[in-house]
């Protein structure tokens, strides 16, 4: 397993736990926040322990699905808090 493997295996389990499946978004009962925001933060502990060491495509990659997830788990935490109301 390389390093982009890795990385990308972290990223799908967390939008497995956001909900995210084949880039369609399943019912609010799929949603584990917690764990989806474990994984992102590990994703970002990565980003800052590996910077500097990475090749560009690497460091792309880990930016671009940090960027993503991110995006989607604040989504997610408005839909979240929507089915609330």
């Amino acid at each position: 397993m390389d390093f982009s493997t890795f990385v990308l295996s972290l990223a799908s389990s967390a939008m497995v736990h956001l909900g995210v499946v084949d880039g369609q978004v399943s019912e609010a009962g799929a949603i584990d926040l917690v764990s989806a925001k474990q994984l992102i933060d590990i994703i970002g502990v990565l980003e800052i322990k590996t910077r500097g060491k990475l090749t560009e495509a690497e460091d792309k990659l880990q930016k671009s699905l940090l960027y993503e997830l991110r995006v989607k788990y604040c989504d997610a935490r408005k839909r979240e808090a929507q089915n609330d109301d």
